[in-house]
């Protein structure tokens, strides 16, 4: 017997072994099977869940599960990421924390490498135990790691045959650098950060004591009427500092202001070497001055415009962010952290004269997301993929309609970024990760191979003689290795038949966030290597926000732990409100609230399961659901059908929300809600043969219902599947493996619809009405039906004894007359009319809907006065905006309800 509570603590362990114990994971072993495969978005070997991972994961299983019961040969194919600078990290602080004087470079780069994969053993991978936990049914048998042994190798090859393809090549290129790590770092590892800073405005004097006229008065026109005599340009920064390193000064061509000094040169302050005023595009003639000093080494912007106007570039700092020993460089600053040289060069300024004024001002900057250290852009030598070159194939691949994005909105996103790629660097300045297979002669010639056996070899053919060789120190960028995830993990370079089977694989579920950085990398390499495309579809989904639409985060104290919700919730709970409420293109507003109403759902799922069996409700032989003759039965059989079709068009479709939502409508108000409680008497009664498919029918909907639910609450749904099997035919197997529903529309009987629609559509109507006016839950009232035909009059008399007990009715019948005192509303062409006199006050009720729909009004009035200020819409913060909406539609919708209640009284 089920007990009398679902137990998620008990029960969740005991089916995440049997599951993977029994295999089901695994892919079918049928050439018949169609091949479904996701490769899982690989974790970080540091990471812990997180509730990303959770909605990520969770939609990831719903479509394994999904084709899984639809008979595919399923692989969800998981493994975990290197993490280069974070797993570094973790391994350089417990040095530190040791308190042994060890470092990285005390211990020598082999032995700290050592070290790093013994702490990947011990403590690395503790994500994979927590996806278990929410119930990720990967084919855990078949782990990669971005470093193990086969995925290294594929590595290799990839990199050396990119080389001589010309495709990789090494360049001196800014790049975000890292002085904590001393690394370059992508753009995904940099946070940008609204931070209190200044704008320092500086006078730059023009060489000579040349002078031009600067405008300073304008008419209404904007025509400049006054002007002073300037023998400088004035420009402001937020990094003084910088200025030493400043290649010339850049204005609008089209601004009228500096036009007399283009071409000119000034006075570097502090430096006194002498730089070009020149014209460039990039300048805005309407921020501050107009006038921008251009320091290529230090600004990805004005590196672009040095590299187009051959402007020299001047390396200021060294890798931990300190000025060099360069002739360019003042002494005074050598040596020193770049923020003391920044105090000193504005103190410095100020003393001699070239500090106009300093402006307050918030400025964003950016932070290495690990280090938390304010990142630099400098010039340095890299390893680069020539990107633009291999976007071509993977940009035709999303046009030729061989790729799409779901929602299809992203592929303008895709386009964007792929049609305006940049050179992409690959090398990282690390010791943990995969070594760059470069090895340089005596005279800095470079040999790319496999193996340090081959670049000896191609050593001694160039120079006639076995000479000695050193490799690059550098190591490669994760998402390199993580770019030939959906190949590189089915066994390429070797041809295994998984990669045969897999490949392309079937849908990427992943975040916005990292479209560039991973889905472009997996295109381009995929494209490339394999000549197909990675994978058929790609799946956006959004991001899980605070329940009043902020973005989590730590600092903001508002992240939600999805261990700790499914510990208090169960996995189920937690995996339903996360499919529930992803809609495409919408962010979830996820609060403790939703997912204890989730967990009702299941309590309800539970109970109705255990008043099923109770009833002796279960199927002993093959049933067919065409065979009912109980109209109740005949409607439940077609509502499940249509549920059936539903689901799986939702799922097919990728809209787990509506998928979700369909099943939920099914489960708690059609079969829970009205069918179980529409059987109780045939179910009590005397006809046993209407008793005995009663209780089949009810057993098979039962089963469809956790067919259905299964890859959304996959613990609950496979707990029950046991358990309801303790009666009834043996089940076959677990549920995991059982079938989906195949159920046609001639199971949908439109005369047994109509009929049991119109019973839930009076009862649930006559429910609504007693609500909205007060009526008392015990007061039982009379029901007429007014003006019916002889069939609707037929029904009412068919279904009486069940109506008046669901409505809480003294009798109903029909008449041809409403007494005084009647509410009533129109069902199907008749009237239902409700005598409430001697039961409600109707004038007092009348005058407090009035009232309640007077302060609804008021509210909705200043909801809309808010939302309809186009200033407040610009400054408040997006959260506030929409959360407003929201309660503006749900104070609508109750003001409709009320305004109805209270015509019915005045009709």
């Amino acid at each position: 017997m089920i007990e009398t509570t679902f137990n998620p603590k008990d029960v969740e362990p005991r089916w995440s072994e049997a599951w993977e114990k029994s295999g089901a994971f695994k892919p079918k072993d049928n050439s018949e099977a169609g091949a479904f495969c996701i490769v899982i978005p690989p974790p970080n070997v540091t990471g812990s869940l997180h509730i990303g991972h959770a909605l990520n994961n969770t939609l990831q299983d719903v479509l394994v599960r999904f084709e899984r019961l639809r008979g595919k040969s399923v692989l969800w194919q998981p493994g975990m990421d290197h993490a280069g600078i974070a797993t570094q990290m973790v391994v350089e602080r417990q040095l530190a924390q040791a308190g042994k004087n060890e470092d990285r470079r005390s211990l020598g780069r082999e032995e700290f490498l050592k070290r790093v994969w013994a702490w990947k053993e011990e403590s690395g991978g503790q994500i994979f135990n927590q996806l278990r936990r929410l119930g990720a049914s990967c084919d855990w048998s078949r782990e990669r790691f971005t470093m193990d042994e086969g995925l290294s190798a594929a590595v290799l090859k990839v990199f050396v045959q990119l080389y001589k393809e010309g495709l990789i090549y090494k360049d001196k290129r800014l790049v975000n650098w890292d002085p904590h790590f001393e690394t370059a770092i992508s753009d995904l590892e940099v946070e940008n950060r609204e931070v209190p800073g200044h704008f320092w405005h500086i006078k730059y004097p023009l060489e000579d004591g040349s002078t031009y006229q600067f405008p300073v008065t304008f008419d209404e026109e904007g025509n400049p009427v006054e002007f002073e005599t300037r023998d400088y340009i004035s420009i402001a920064t937020t990094r003084p500092e910088t200025m030493i390193g400043d290649g010339a000064i850049a204005v609008h061509p089209s601004d009228t202001r500096y036009a007399a000094i283009v071409g000119k040169k000034v006075v570097l302050p502090l430096c006194g070497r002498s730089i070009p005023i020149i014209a460039d595009d990039y300048p805005d003639p309407d921020f501050g001055s107009g006038a921008v000093k251009i320091t290529g080494a230090h600004d990805f912007n004005d590196y672009k415009v040095a590299r187009g106007h051959d402007i020299p570039m001047y390396e200021l700092m060294d890798t931990k962010g300190k000025f060099v020993s360069a002739d360019y460089v003042p002494a005074k600053y050598r040596g020193l952290d770049r923020f003391e040289v920044r105090k000193q060069v504005v103190a410095d300024l100020e003393e001699q004269g070239f500090l106009i004024r300093i402006e307050d001002k918030k400025v964003s900057q950016p932070f290495g997301d690990r280090s938390g250290v304010v990142i630099e852009p400098m010039l340095t030598d890299q390893w680069y993929v020539n990107a633009g070159e291999l976007a071509k194939s993977a940009i035709a691949a999303v046009e030729t309609g061989k790729t799409k994005f779901v929602p299809e909105s992203w592929t303008k996103t895709y386009y964007q970024w792929m049609r305006n790629i940049e050179p992409w660097c690959v090398s990282r300045q690390l010791w943990w990760g995969h070594r760059i297979p470069a090895w340089y002669g005596p005279d800095g010639h470079v040999f790319v191979e496999e193996s340090a056996e081959a670049a000896k070899g191609a050593a001694r053919k160039h120079y006639g003689k076995d000479v000695a060789l050193t490799q690059d120190e550098d190591v490669l960028d994760t998402w390199f290795s993580s770019g030939l995830w959906p190949f590189s993990t089915l066994g390429w370079p070797q041809q295994t038949a998984e990669l045969k089977k897999f490949y392309p694989t079937s849908t990427l579920v992943t975040a916005h966030d990292i479209i560039f950085f991973w889905v472009a990398r997996m295109m381009m390499l995929g494209l490339h290597f394999m000549k197909e495309p990675p994978f058929h579809e790609v799946y956006i989904h959004a991001l899980v926000r605070d329940a009043k639409g902020q973005k989590m985060s730590k600092s903001k104290g508002n992240t939600m732990d999805p261990l700790g919700l499914i510990d208090k919730f169960g996995a189920d709970a937690l995996r339903l409100t996360l499919a529930a409420m992803a809609a495409q293109g919408r962010d979830i507003k996820l609060s403790e609230q939703r997912i204890e109403g989730y967990r009702n759902f299941g309590t309800k799922l539970w109970n109705a399961a255990r008043f099923a069996q109770m009833n002796e409700c279960a199927v002993w032989d093959q049933y067919d659901p065409s065979s009912p003759v109980q109209t109740v039965n005949k409607w439940i059989v077609g509502e499940t059908a249509k549920c059936a079709a539903a689901v799986t068009r939702e799922l097919e479709a990728r809209r787990f929300n509506e998928a979700a939502g369909a099943l939920y409508r099914f489960v708690w108000n059609v079969y829970c809600d009205w069918y179980l409680e529409f059987i109780k008497p045939l179910l009590n009664g005397e006809d046993e043969a209407a008793k005995l498919e009663t209780r089949r029918t009810a057993a098979w909907v039962l089963d469809q219902i956790l067919i259905m639910l299964h890859p959304f609450m996959p613990f609950i749904t496979e707990e029950l599947w046991a358990r309801t099997g303790e009666y009834g035919a043996k089940r076959d197997g677990m549920l995991i493996t059982g079938q989906w529903p195949q159920l046609g529309d001639e199971l949908i009987d439109i005369h047994a619809e109509a009929e049991i629609d119109w019973m839930v559509k009076l009862i649930a109507e006559t429910r609504s009405t007693r609500s909205e006016l007060n009526v008392p839950p015990a007061a039982k009232i009379p029901l007429l039906l007014l003006g019916a035909d002889e069939a609707t009059e037929a029904r009412l008399e068919r279904y009486q004894e069940l109506i008046d007990r669901m409505a809480r009715l003294e009798y109903s019948t029909s008449a041809d007359s409403a007494p005084g005192g009647s509410v009533t509303f129109v069902l199907d062409g008749a009237t239902v009319a409700l005598p409430l006199e001697g039961v409600v006050d109707l004038p007092a009720e009348a005058a407090r809907l009035g009232k309640e729909i007077g302060k609804l009004d008021a509210e909705i009035g200043k909801m809309d006065g808010k939302l309809g200020n186009a200033d407040f819409i610009a400054k408040a913060p997006e959260e506030v905006v929409e959360e407003l909406r929201e309660r503006r539609q749900t104070a609508s919708a109750s003001a409709a309800k009320l305004k109805a209640a209270l015509a019915q009284i005045q009709r």
